[in-house]
């Protein structure tokens, strides 16, 4: 499954999108960069003013009104699948770029290409990876309290009882020693 994953992947690479996709795909790129400029913002902002100041020179028409809803709606309507062909394209790239990092690195290879399974099989896989982590954490603890308790026996049969520092000092001076 992962060489057929790969293969498809390579393909669409060499393949160059044509017609109404390559274009749909030019636009979108550039109409996502200059949505996300600091000017684009700007120029939005004065539209809005523009359409205030103006209102009472039409009387805060339903016409006047109409016109800006009518302006939003087309503009947030359009921008829905700009947003969203945008995502999934960060979404691939990243998919992309994290199926390649698990494939060179120590990483399980059999999560390559989980993004095309189901909803409960992810689900499935994330409470295992859960379980799995957490069972390591607590591991990681018993072996921290493991630790501690060795240090503080060797403490102890060296003479020192680092739990309670004030013990070494009275025998110090009880006799001499720790």
């Amino acid at each position: 499954m992962r060489q057929s994953l790969q293969v498809s992947r390579e393909k669409q690479c060499k393949e160059k999108p044509t017609g109404f996709a390559r274009v749909f795909g030019d636009v979108a790129n550039r109409t996502s960069q200059a949505a996300g400029h600091a000017s684009t913002f700007i120029i939005a902002a004065c539209v809005v003013i523009v359409w205030a100041v103006i209102g009472p020179l039409f009387g805060y028409s339903d016409t006047w009104q109409l016109v800006i809803n009518t302006g939003t709606t087309i503009v947030t309507f359009l921008m829905v699948f700009l947003i969203q062909n945008s995502q999934n394209r960060d979404s691939a790239a990243i998919q992309v770029k994290l199926d390649e990092l698990i494939r060179v690195s120590a990483a399980r290879n059999s999560f390559v290409g989980i993004e095309h399974l189901t909803d409960d099989e992810l689900e499935e896989i994330r409470t295992k990876c859960e379980t799995r982590a957490q069972a390591e954490k607590t591991g990681e603890v018993s072996v921290e309290k493991t630790g501690e308790k060795a240090r503080r026996a060797a403490d102890r049969a060296g003479g020192r009882d680092n739990a309670n520092p004030s013990r070494d000092k009275r025998e110090i001076l009880r006799y001499g020693h720790a």
